[in-house]
């Protein structure tokens, strides 16, 4: 692991409403964004956000690379799932960035503390 990074949804927001950390900011804005699919339905489902913000959401989504739910990510999710108990989302973003090889920037670390051998970076730490 530790080839790239995967971003999860309330690290996005953050991001784009620039409340990260200056470094976690640089960081960001220094790779090519990445996201699973869940992330991708989370932020598009947000129901107070305005057309400007879903404008916003939109175009970050159009610049990332979007993983879908591949078959070795579902199997992962599945194992990751029975062994660690986290919810079903969480599940597929862990496996998504098992199956690719990457750190996942989180700010709900604690989300993902049961999951084995999973790369996390809090961008707030």
């Amino acid at each position: 692991m530790g080839k790239g990074y995967l971003i999860d949804t309330n690290a996005v927001i953050d991001y784009l409403n620039n409340k990260l950390p200056a470094n976690s900011t640089e960081l960001i804005d220094g790779i090519d964004t990445q996201i699973s699919v869940i992330v991708r339905m989370e932020l598009l489902s947000w129901t107070e956000a305005t057309l400007q913000q879903l404008q916003v959401l939109q175009e970050f989504i159009n610049g990332s690379t979007v993983f879908g739910l591949e078959e070795k990510i579902i199997l992962k999710a599945i194992e990751i799932r029975k062994s660690a108990k986290v919810k079903l989302p969480d599940a597929i973003i862990a496996a998504t960035a098992f199956t690719n090889e990457l750190v996942l920037i989180t700010r709900n670390a604690n989300d993902f503390k049961n999951i084995s051998n999973l790369q996390v970076l809090n961008p707030w730490n």
